[in-house]
């Protein structure tokens, strides 16, 4: 069995093969070669009927059924950067006729005579667990790959873990979608995940250049597709005029460090004694950080409380500069919708963040806990209004890689690179055409018959059961 994919963004038009990343000219050009489509080499087959042969195939059987993922997520009844990506994703599955994707919350609401308990410390967890698996059971059953949203520590296994071992009792193929920006601790102290990342699932996909060498480190292989941001939900405001109205939408956790933008709005009000500050979100933090503003001092600091996603645009219209303090921190969704509202980013450079937002070309990165660097990067904003405004054109022209149709191509190339076969099943979706052929096709010479020697060896196993057209390796 061979798989062809048919885009321009995924396969050269030269055929060649794939070594560390760099393009070697193939010795056999009636043999197929291979590409590195999200660092798995697939096979490529040139048309002999092209100039020197080497343009694809264009064969292409119409649309007949779309891939069906289920995918795991929790809901937004736990607001946060992962729930608002899985709404993005479903939404945007729900008008692409390539994928059939719907919610299976890690978070579902039991029955109503068991809902008081959720009021109840640990007793919420054991009747979520007693809800959640047999909801799996039922929702994963009809699905062909399992897409797994997965954080850290206590909810890696209360969440990913049970979807992951529910997906492949059912022979479902799973993708793990690894978002923490935690990993560094997490893998090097948990045995288990490591063993679950290695072993367990189908493919490790991740948002950022940063977790993906985290993962590396760990000998764990992982791809990258991007968060999502729709542009168009947020309004671009050009700040001609730069007021010192400063916004952080980041939850009221430890991680986030939100005390350091206190902090650092401390420097800055005592310089400009009109400025305002505006926290949106919530947590555990809430009431220390409130406390906090009274030793400091502070006045005009806003905590909004939790604010719904599609309400968090006026947040970011109002503001004129975003500042977060993060001491661990992966691909944040709340720089991506600054930049598309055109506000001028002064984040701490730690984690995923530099790969997303360049010092000085898209923002101002500080030092992990250095506030007072922080008050220095958003005063030097205020002194030079047109620095400010080229900082935020240019890191709004940066959100086109995290747009959808760039995110789509980096997805579908995922789901299909685990895709069990489905006979004479073939998607086409714009100008990415993805095709897995029948029996007859493969018979009537669509397709070559060498196998990628790079491919697991349970893979080639279930290639040899399931076709006995010939071994696996025959020409």
């Amino acid at each position: 069995m061979e798989i062809i994919f048919h885009s321009e963004h995924l396969i050269n038009e030269r055929a060649s093969t794939s070594v560390g990343g760099h393009a070697t000219s193939s010795e056999n050009d009636e043999a197929p070669s291979h590409t590195s489509i999200l660092g798995r080499r697939v096979p490529c087959f040139a048309s002999p009927d092209s100039p020197n042969g080497h343009e694809m195939r264009n064969r292409l059987p119409p649309l007949t059924s779309p891939m069906r993922i289920a995918i795991v997520a929790a809901s937004l009844r736990i607001l946060g950067g992962q729930a608002v990506q899985a709404r993005r994703l479903v939404e945007k599955w729900t008008r692409d006729p390539a994928v059939d994707a719907w919610l299976v919350p890690i978070n579902p609401i039991p029955p109503w005579p068991l809902r008081w308990l959720l009021r109840v410390k640990y007793l919420r967890t054991i009747v979520t667990q007693l809800v959640y698996w047999p909801l799996l059971l039922r929702e994963l059953r009809r699905a062909d790959i399992v897409h797994v949203f997965s954080a850290s520590y206590t909810s890696f296994l209360l969440a990913p873990t049970p979807a992951i071992v529910v997906a492949k009792l059912l022979g479902r193929a799973v993708v793990l979608n690894y978002h923490s920006g935690e990993a560094p601790d997490h893998l090097r102290r948990s045995p288990f995940a490591r063993l679950v990342l290695k072993r367990w699932v189908d493919m490790n996909v991740v948002p950022s250049p940063f977790l993906r060498d985290v993962l590396a480190s760990f000998g764990i292989s992982a791809v990258v597709a991007p968060n999502t941001i729709d542009p168009g939900e947020f309004g671009y405001r050009v700040r001609t005029a730069l007021r010192p109205r400063l916004l952080s939408t980041r939850n009221l956790e430890p991680i986030y460090n939100v005390a350091d933008v206190l902090r650092a709005f401390a420097l800055v009000q005592a310089r400009h004694p009109d400025a305002s500050l505006t926290i949106v979100g919530d947590g555990s933090q809430a009431d220390a950080l409130r406390a906090l503003c009274s030793t400091l001092g502070l006045h005009r600091v806003m905590f909004a409380g939790r604010v719904p996603p599609d309400e968090i645009h006026r947040w970011y219209d109002d503001a004129d500069i975003y500042v977060q303090a993060p001491s661990i921190d992966n691909m944040p969704l709340s720089v991506l919708e600054a930049f598309a509202s055109g506000l001028p980013v002064v984040s701490t450079g730690v984690g995923g963040v530099p790969s997303m937002l360049i010092d000085g070309e898209h923002g101002l990165l500080a030092p992990a806990g250095d506030s007072a660097a922080l008050a220095a990067h958003i005063m030097a904003l205020l002194d030079d209004p047109a620095f400010a405004r080229r900082l935020a054109a240019q890191a709004r022209q940066a959100c086109a890689a995290y747009e959808w149709p760039a995110v789509r191509d980096a997805w579908i190339s995922a789901y299909r690179a685990v895709l069990p076969e489905r006979k004479g099943v073939s998607l086409l979706a714009g100008t990415n055409r993805v095709a897995v052929p029948s029996r007859r096709a493969r018979t009537d010479g669509l397709i070559g018959r060498t196998i990628d020697p790079s491919l697991p060896v349970r893979v080639v196993d279930k290639m040899r059961r399931a076709d006995p057209l010939g071994p696996p390796g025959a020409a």
